[in-house]
């Protein structure tokens, strides 16, 4: 048996916003562009996660409702500036076989690294930039079962590369 884990980066976010906090800021319209194009990125290879795990703040739900996967999400507040560490423990009490995780860097980018054995060869990895989406499998049964390094890295993008931009 095997888990999947897509790792999603919220896309480009609003710094000249009138939001009253960090958590409230929008994206951007680069952002809405990239978020539109990794949700159909997804949807062409066939990876339609079961369940969505997202932060809370507006960009991330932005993120997922524009991704158009057609699977409800649960936003955790907790999920905010997550590290690695609480990164991992909401990916251990995930339920289903596939799921796509939505969040933020630092912690998300520490969080792709730390959990596979290998990473991708590609430039914008290390940063895992805005939008940037890792797709990865584990050969476990549940994710409760799930140990650091162990993921293998099937696929990984940046919206500049689905955009052609």
């Amino acid at each position: 048996m095997t888990c999947t884990l897509i790792l999603t980066r919220h896309a480009k976010s609003a710094w000249d916003t009138s939001s009253p906090s960090d958590h409230a800021r929008p994206l951007n319209t680069r952002g809405r562009h990239s978020a539109a194009a990794v949700g159909s990125w997804l949807r062409e290879i066939g990876m339609i996660p079961d369940q969505v795990i997202s932060s809370s703040a507006q960009r991330t739900r932005e993120t997922c409702e524009l991704m158009e996967l057609g699977v409800p999400a649960v936003f955790i507040e907790r999920l905010y500036h997550a590290s690695a560490e609480i990164l991992f423990q909401v990916l251990r009490e995930a339920e289903h076989k596939t799921v796509l995780v939505l969040g933020h860097n630092p912690g998300l980018a520490a969080f792709a690294h730390s959990i596979v054995c290998h990473p991708p060869d590609h430039s914008r990895f290390d940063d895992f930039p805005t939008g940037a989406t890792m797709i990865a499998r584990f050969d476990i049964n549940t994710w409760s079962d799930l140990t650091w390094s162990s993921g293998k890295v099937a696929e990984f993008t940046v919206p500049r590369e689905l955009l052609g931009a």
